[in-house]
């Protein structure tokens, strides 16, 4: 029976989730190795939050879902997904996966120092949104530190390229 792999990989706001992750599918690409990948963070993005849905959850699970019945139809079989709390929603992204052979995951929180996560951000939120952006991507760093399954690896991605911390990554997931 094929097993089905799943790599999180979840941080705080500035911690190089998607590079990260966009450096993980490079270096499987270049190694011939199946998979896809999907930024959770497109799969919510709809205003007004659907009734009953404030968090997004049921939204994102659908399209993941979606998402996912389409690669598995291609006859992948290992998913690379990055969110900030993708880790904390191991159980919603298997059920997305639906019914099928074992799911095998691998949890990775990326972690940076707050000199770090503003330095990245500075790079990017250029508006009015940098610092509510630091306040929250440092609130989900605490949290996440707190609440991250037992089984999660955490990453230092502190003055580390985004191709050792891929590197790492692609170890820990054994691909």
């Amino acid at each position: 029976m094929t097993v089905r792999e799943l790599l999180l990989i979840g941080g705080g706001a500035g911690v190089g989730k998607t590079s990260v992750g966009w450096e993980v599918s490079a270096l499987l690409r270049a190694a011939g190795t199946a998979h896809c990948f999907v930024e959770g963070d497109f799969l919510d993005q709809v205003h007004p939050a659907p009734p009953g849905d404030p968090h997004r959850t049921a939204i994102t699970e659908r399209n993941l879902a979606s998402v996912w019945a389409n690669y598995a139809a291609l006859g992948q079989s290992r998913l690379i997904y990055t969110n900030t709390v993708s880790v904390l929603e191991e159980p919603m992204i298997r059920r997305a996966m639906g019914a099928g052979p074992p799911v095998r995951v691998t949890s990775v929180l990326l972690t940076a120092g707050e000199a770090t996560v503003r330095e990245r951000l500075a790079g990017r939120e250029v508006g009015s949104q940098f610092e509510p952006h630091v306040t929250r991507g440092l609130a989900a760093a605490g949290r996440l530190a707190r609440e991250a399954p037992a089984h999660t690896v955490r990453v230092p991605t502190d003055g580390r390229s985004v191709v050792r911390v891929a590197e790492r990554v692609v170890e820990l997931a054994g691909w």
